[in-house]
């Protein structure tokens, strides 16, 4: 535990602001944040504010998916408490409502290069460990969010880590408590155990024993609910081969091509922001402040570390590299496009706040050739046919499939094959498209599972898109005793002869307690394991040893020990005698000092976020349709 201590408190909130979006995400099920459908009906209102059954479902199925990527693919979704689900998603949805009201009141803000960079450094969204614009945009769109709605959602979680880590940083604990605390932790325990077999061998069972449990236990062996899908797949590179590109278009394209070729200039700045802490006025005369000193000869790249607010390029002396036209604010580019190689503006205003503004150097388009760029434009003019013609074909494959009873007409049409997929559950197929979000929910929705519809055009990737209908649907049954008699025996098997050996260590614990059995004739076959000094993350003993042990009361003298029991998980039973405690004598280090305080304030704060959280669920309106 001290090592998990020591690594847990540091760098709170850069470890964690990650988790806490992974953590709500999985919570409450947010991709239906931005699906609103006025006509559909409320699961609940708070604080007058609505939270649609279209959400709520939706939260619900990513509950699920989490759930079992969690409990792995062997684990059968039909066990899963729907109406449980329901509640514990509707529940998150309630409260990151409370929590994201919560943050906007206390007036809580996000930057939009803030946001960026969270973006930027995801590593879902790095190829090579560089971000990738075309990786984000296939990411974000598996999950079903547009750019805008993705960041929109963001930026919402960020909000409401920040509340949530300004809360958890603000716990504090007292020195008395941590010596209490260390005291605690550093504490040693002197003990012996005895482990007292289960012997699988000596339970018989019959027939009838198996049937009984069998019967007893019917629900437990239920067939999984599957179906079987038929689909047809439209690939958006099977068009490549079907266009073409004349020689005209080609060169209209180099010459819109080289047409946009402009010079680059190496811009360096210094910014000083406007926002809560200091307006406008204030912002204004702090850069002229820094104007001054550069007019009396100072390095324009020293006072950029010194004072420039813009963290990204402040440590690199205000330098913002190479950009063409378009990049920069239009003031900033407006100023930097007038000065002249070594020269720095006047202060000049964006939206950001005020700016020193340097050119460091300007660097001509260099035009390349025809034949250099023939390939890629020719690549690019086909893929916009392609698209185009993707697109059509898409809408038609919709309309076919709405019109038709199966998907062979479609098909037919289209030139497209039906294909079907192996047999997979609520919990989806373990690669291609089964295992495909939309894929799943679309083959269980009712429309598609009991009416028997063909699925809307569901696009898996920007390059691919299905429909899809169910061919097979495999409802849950009852499986055959002969087919579970084995796994029933193997059970049954070792839970009676786990209980029978803590009926058997529990009547030795009793005699050793009342002093009837000597402790070292207490088991003639087994002696005991005697381990000195043992601490609570004792390395080769059982975790549920350790922390019955530790729960153990101190011995009431050195010739009393006290004794205990714990079962393992393979139903052994292990007899546990506390001999002594020790506490530790040395004076704690600043350094552990320190560790043992930022832990424990990290907890308080962790608890006076949950009292926050129920807090205002008590005062709110809430209401549950």
């Amino acid at each position: 535990m001290l090592q998990n201590i020591r690594d847990n408190s540091q760098g709170w909130i850069a470890k964690t602001i990650i988790g806490i979006i992974v953590a709500l995400l999985a919570l409450t099920g947010v991709d239906a944040i931005f699906t609103s459908t006025s006509n559909s009906q409320n699961a609940a209102e708070v604080n007058g504010e609505k939270i649609t059954s279209v959400e709520l479902n939706q939260a619900v199925e990513m509950q699920r998916r989490q759930l079992l990527q969690q409990l792995g693919r062997d684990f059968d979704a039909s066990l899963l408490d729907e109406k449980l689900l329901r509640e514990a998603a509707l529940n998150g949805l309630i409260e990151r409502t409370l929590l994201l009201n919560s943050a906007k009141n206390a007036k809580f803000a996000f930057s939009s290069q803030a946001l960026d960079q969270v973006i930027l450094k995801t590593p879902e969204f790095l190829v090579d460990g560089q971000f990738s614009a075309e990786r984000f945009d296939q990411v974000i769109r598996q999950l079903g969010y547009s750019r805008l709605q993705f960041r929109q959602m963001l930026e919402q979680e960020m909000l409401i880590g920040q509340l949530r880590a300004g809360l958890a940083n603000s716990g504090f604990v007292t020195d008395a408590q941590v010596q209490a605390f260390a005291a605690l932790e550093k504490q040693t325990r002197d003990f012996a155990s005895l482990t007292l077999k289960a012997d699988l061998g000596a339970v018989n069972l019959s027939d009838d024993d198996i049937k009984a449990y069998y019967n007893a236990q019917a629900s437990e062996f239920m067939s999984p609910e599957q179906v079987v899908l038929e689909y047809v797949e439209l690939k958006k590179d099977a068009f490549f081969d079907q266009v073409e590109v004349s020689d005209e278009e080609l060169q209209s394209a180099y010459q819109n091509e080289i047409a946009n070729l402009a010079e680059q200039r190496r811009a360096a700045h210094i910014l000083i922001e406007v926002n809560d802490k200091q307006n406008d006025e204030q912002a204004k005369a702090k850069l002229l402040e820094v104007q001054k000193r550069l007019q009396q000869g100072e390095d324009f790249a020293a006072l950029a570390k010194e004072f420039s607010d813009d963290s990204g390029s402040a440590s690199e002396g205000g330098d913002l590299g190479f950009a063409g036209p378009g990049v920069y604010d239009p003031a900033f580019e407006q100023a930097l496009n007038g000065l002249s190689e070594n020269a720095v503006s006047a202060p000049v205003r964006s939206e950001f706040g005020w700016h020193l503004i340097k050119l460091l150097g300007v660097q001509a388009p260099e035009v390349p050739s025809f034949a250099s760029l023939k390939e890629k434009l020719q690549n690019d003019l086909k893929a916009r046919q392609v698209e185009q013609r993707f697109v059509e074909v898409s809408k038609d494959l919709e309309s076919a499939s709405f019109e038709a009873s199966d998907l062979s007409q479609p098909a037919q049409e289209l030139g497209l094959q039906v294909k079907t997929t192996e047999p997979f559950g609520r919990q989806g197929g373990a690669e291609g498209v089964t295992a495909n979000r939309q894929v799943i929910q679309a083959a269980f929705s009712d429309e598609v599972l009991e009416d028997g519809a063909n699925s809307s055009v569901i696009e898996l990737d920007p390059n691919t898109a299905v429909v899809v209908r169910v061919k097979e649907h495999n409802k849950p049954e009852q499986l055959p005793l002969e087919q579970v008699a084995d796994s029933i025996r193997a059970q049954l098997t070792k839970v009676r002869a786990t209980e029978a050996v803590k009926a058997k260590a529990e009547e030795q614990l009793a005699a050793l307690r009342d002093g009837q059995t000597p402790i070292a004739q207490a088991d003639a076959k087994q002696g005991w394991s005697v381990v000195e000094a043992a601490t609570r993350s004792q390395e080769g003993i059982d975790p549920v040893v350790l922390q019955t042990l530790f729960r153990m009361p101190k011995p009431e003298a050195a010739d009393k020990p006290s004794f205990a029991g714990v079962s393992l998980s393979n139903g052994d039973f292990v007899i546990i005698r506390l001999n002594g405690v020790s506490q530790p004598e040395q004076e704690l280090s600043d350094e552990d000092k320190a560790m043992y305080s930022r832990f424990l304030a990290s907890r308080e704060g962790q608890q006076d976020f949950a009292a926050f959280r129920k807090h205002l669920q008590e005062k709110a309106d809430i209401e549950r349709f």
